[in-house]
């Protein structure tokens, strides 16, 4: 089941959940930023294992003090107009962060932020599609999957795209 939030994803009670990172994997500002804030410093400690990540990419850690056994740590892309393969890119950050929850025997519900749609600027519209086109895909391996979202039109534009699929749930807690 995909569910839709409105929540501060660092109180889910969930397997996993996302951080939309930066390439550094070092913290930043506002859902990592957070997520640092609310693991700990052994998080940033274990990210040290880490050069960086590409864009497109995704690293997997422990969650530490979150309630979430596990983060993802996926880098998407930065808007630059459409044409430097944004769209491939933020997708494949979705995609990685499925691949590396698979990995992991003991990960059943997973939760992501609206990746790269705050200060990197990708239209939320379109990455809202991307996200539940690559959400349904992966589906059926996993019990929960739930879009986070922060803002009052992030949580909108979930929804009503949601909405045609009958295994969507939307709360705004």
């Amino acid at each position: 089941m995909i569910k839709i939030l409105k929540a501060d994803i660092t109180t889910l009670r969930v397997d996993a959940i996302v951080n939309a990172a930066n390439e550094a994997l070092r913290g930043g500002g506002g859902v990592d930023g957070a997520i640092h804030r609310a693991a700990g410093p052994e998080l940033l400690e274990e990210l040290y294992n880490y050069s960086s990540c590409s864009t497109g990419g995704a690293v997997l850690t422990k969650g530490y003090r979150l309630p979430a056994r596990y983060v993802i740590h996926a880098v998407g892309p930065v808007w630059s107009g459409g044409n430097s393969g944004e769209a491939r890119q933020l997708e494949s950050a979705y995609e990685q962060c499925f691949a590396l929850a698979k990995l992991k025997p003991d990960i059943h519900t997973i939760a992501f932020p609206a990746i790269s749609t705050g200060i990197y600027r990708f239209p939320k519209a379109q990455a809202t599609d991307i996200a539940l086109r690559v959400m349904r895909k992966h589906e059926p391996a996993f019990t929960e999957i739930i879009a986070c979202t922060f803002d009052d039109e992030s949580f909108a534009l979930y929804t009503s795209k949601a909405i045609a699929h009958p295994n969507s749930t939307n709360q705004d807690d």
